[in-house]
């Protein structure tokens, strides 16, 4: 949806609304400061070919003011720049200007001297005393000179303002006095001019939200959590109409209900976990399931804006007088890297495009086509649905529906039955040759789907009676993914799903398709599918490449190359282009078939070119330390990684005596992007250190590595990806 200083961005107990139409998007955080400038606009464009419609981003005050007086908005730091190209992109964004963030920043986001201040001058931060709302006015202030003329009214990107976080939850005051609080801050927000027409605030675990719209958060583990040990079931998983996640924000206490009345607010997600940052103490791993299933679970919930934390990981600045990052040194519950800011996210440190990026997309095409519609679609509970996500057995359900006219003027039931047996770690009971039914509030039958196995794990969602079309409905025991416009140059539409299985689809069209095609993939196509607007015309990409449209319109194919492999990368389009770049060649046509068809119709398109990579690594290592040594340049290469295979406890990589990336071991192989790290020779030498993992080390880890008697401290193994970016058109 387009969105420009006239258009009038409101909300209603159901969704946000644009000009009085419902409007369901996409958030994604990204934490400018938290990434080298010079990739700004690559990442972001990444974000917009994920599906991501807006930027969330903290403004964290130690980045900027760790001196009193001494703010730095420079360089990676310059929030202006920043957000003017948000704008560039083609995206909104909402500004989260604290003052508290937390955001695993050091003091939540407080410079030292801010703390030190209210201990020498007797006044408690976070409350309504007088000497520390000067001191947020005076960082509210700045924000401000920042944003100015980028707020929506202006046609910039701004849409939105949240204030505080987990206020009345994580610190601050409760009740009366902890609403008074958010109150006086937007004020302030307000009399500075911050003028955007969404004002938000986190509602989870007991949080105050000052009469601003809350939004919601979910993940699915708790780094966070004190135990090391494996923990219960988590209850994003459950489908139910409760809102809250009472493991948010758990190290400081147990969360409670909400304190707003949830009739009055739609529910808004902002905190839906994009994966997980990993403590010292606690190392979960997040995978794409685990976020997909999680994601699916909150749309069947009735969730009307999916908000991903992180969308992407980062790397914390260097500070002058500390490292910037929380620790329990400081009070803190949890020690967190120095630097990585990883977080397992859609897009990670250094902007790798892995599982849950891949996963995100696809939720989010089907959001982009039928999202607005499904916002009028409220969650409906199910008989026999589980509301305890320690019932492994029960199948879990839900739907969402609305009546709507047919063709005829007959009144109809339209929606969508929700399935999920995903329960991340723990294994759910399997359902022989089950009929998938949707049920109404009273129990009467809405849909009944043909018979399935479902298996632990699987997790899927199947339309009845959605509008195929101008004159027809479609239900069919498959997943849509998106609608593919004018796929003839005669105004068709291509309705795309995708299987879950390999088992045969059954559809069934009540009225006239007039020409309108169903398209089927399997699951895995789809994970790999992305819709393109190529020339003003959309098209369905599948490849093993990211295609990622510029600021100029251009389509680029992202793709990486293992050391030694050679590649000729390709991608199949629906339709088929009119025209490709010189690079690639046709190998295959397009056949559109009849009302039916599937992944073999697609145009196949391959690269004259054939890419390597011959960069090569080379590494020593004794008794934990090492020097690793890279060369690789090829031609037209964007970035180089680097897999980092080792066993320990933690691990730092230096430059020049300068830590550069640091790593908390989790069995994942550590990635660190080389391309700001090298010269233009494209050689590099590093040094690295590995701390030894003990076998009586009190952290949680998934899986534990060999242990050489009782300690593991090696570096196994080095493998460099070069990745390459190619024109499309």
């Amino acid at each position: 949806m387009h969105i420009d200083k006239s258009s009038k961005i409101s909300f209603d107990p159901i969704s946000l609304l644009v000009d009085g139409k419902r409007w369901f998007p996409m958030m994604g955080e990204m934490h400018f400061s938290r990434c080298p400038r010079k990739y700004w606009e690559q990442e972001l464009l990444k974000m917009k070919a994920g599906g991501i419609d807006i930027v969330s981003l903290y403004v964290i005050w130690i980045h900027h003011e760790e001196i009193q007086g001494e703010f730095d908005f420079t360089g990676d730091r310059n929030l202006r720049e920043f957000m003017e190209t948000v704008r560039k992109c083609g995206l909104y964004s909402i500004l989260r200007i604290g003052p508290w963030a937390h955001g695993e920043a050091r003091n939540g986001g407080f410079p030292d001297w801010l703390l030190k201040d209210g201990e020498e001058n007797g006044y408690e931060v976070r409350t309504d005393a007088p000497r520390y709302l000067e001191h947020v006015r005076t960082f509210y202030e700045k924000i401000y000179e920042q944003a100015k003329g980028l707020f929506i009214k202006d046609n910039g990107p701004v849409i939105g303002i949240q204030i505080e976080n987990e206020y009345g939850h994580c610190g601050g005051k409760t009740g009366e006095e902890g609403e008074q609080h958010m109150k006086t801050l937007r004020n302030m927000a307000l009399e500075i001019g911050f003028d955007a027409p969404l004002y938000t605030a986190t509602g989870w675990g007991g949080a105050v939200t000052g009469g601003m719209v809350p939004v919601m958060g979910g993940y699915c583990e708790a780094p966070w959590d004190q135990r090391i040990t494996e923990i219960e079931p988590s209850g994003n998983y459950i489908f139910t109409r409760e809102r809250n996640d009472h493991n948010i924000g758990s190290d400081y206490g147990l969360g409670v209900g909400i304190t707003f009345d949830q009739n009055k607010f739609p529910f808004l997600t902002a905190e839906l976990g994009g994966g997980l940052q990993v403590t010292h103490h606690r190392r979960p791993i997040a995978t794409g399931l685990d976020t997909a299933a999680m994601t699916m679970v909150k749309v069947g919930c009735g969730a009307n804006l999916l908000g991903y934390y992180m969308y992407h990981g980062g790397t914390n600045p260097k500070g002058k007088l500390t490292t910037l990052q929380e620790t329990r040194e400081t009070g803190y519950p949890n020690d967190l890297p120095a630097y990585s800011y990883d977080f397992n996210a859609p897009l990670r440190e250094y902007g790798q495009m892995e599982d849950a990026y891949r996963e995100v997309r696809m939720i989010a095409s089907f959001i982009h086509d039928f999202g607005d519609d499904l916002c009028d679609m409220p969650y409906t509970q199910q008989p026999g649905n589980p509301l305890k996500p320690g019932n492994l057995s029960d199948l879990r359900t839900s739907v969402r529906y609305k009546t709507r006219k047919d063709t005829e003027g007959n009144t109809i039931n339209s929606g969508y039955l929700f399935v999920n047996n995903y329960q991340r770690r723990y294994e759910m009971a399997s359902h022989k040759n089950v009929e998938p039914t949707a049920y109404k509030e009273d129990g009467s039958v809405l849909k009944t789907f043909a018979k399935r196995d479902i298996e632990d794990g699987d997790f899927f969602f199947y339309p009845f009676n959605m509008p195929f079309g101008d004159s027809a409905f479609i239900t069919i025991d498959a997943t849509p993914l998106c609608i593919i416009h004018d796929i003839d140059g005669q105004g068709h539409k291509g309705y795309v799903f995708y299987t879950d299985t390999d088992r045969e689809v059954t559809f069934d069209i009540d009225g006239d398709a007039m020409g309108n095609q169903v398209i089927v993939l399997t699951r895995s196509e789809a994970l790999c599918s992305s819709k393109v607007v190529i020339e003003g015309k959309e098209h369905l990409i599948i490849s093993d490449g990211v295609s990622v449209t510029g600021t100029d319109g251009t389509p680029w194919l992202y793709f990486e190359v293992q050391k030694g492999k050679n590649l000729k990368p390709g991608f199949r389009a629906y339709p088929e282009l009119i025209k490709v770049s010189e690079e690639f060649i046709i190998c295959k046509k397009s056949d559109r078939g009849n009302t039916y068809t599937n992944g073999d119709a697609f145009a196949l398109y391959e690269s004259k070119s054939l890419y390597g990579n011959d960069a090569d690594a080379s590494f020593e290592f004794e008794d934990g330390k090492g020097c690793i040594k890279v060369n690789g340049k090829m031609p037209g290469m964007n970035e180089l990684f680097m897999h980092i295979t080792y066993a320990g406890d933690s691990g730092i990589i230096q430059k020049d005596g300068e830590i550069i990336a640091d790593n908390f071991y989790t069995g994942q192989k550590w990635e660190v992007g080389l391309d700001r790290f090298m010269g233009a020779n494209g050689c590099a030498a590093f040094d690295i250190e590995i701390k030894p993992l003990n076998k009586d080390d009190k952290i949680y880890l998934q899986e534990w590595p060999r242990l050489d008697g009782a300690v593991a401290c090696r570096l196994e193994d080095i493998e460099l990806f070069a990745q390459y970016r190619i024109k499309m058109l």
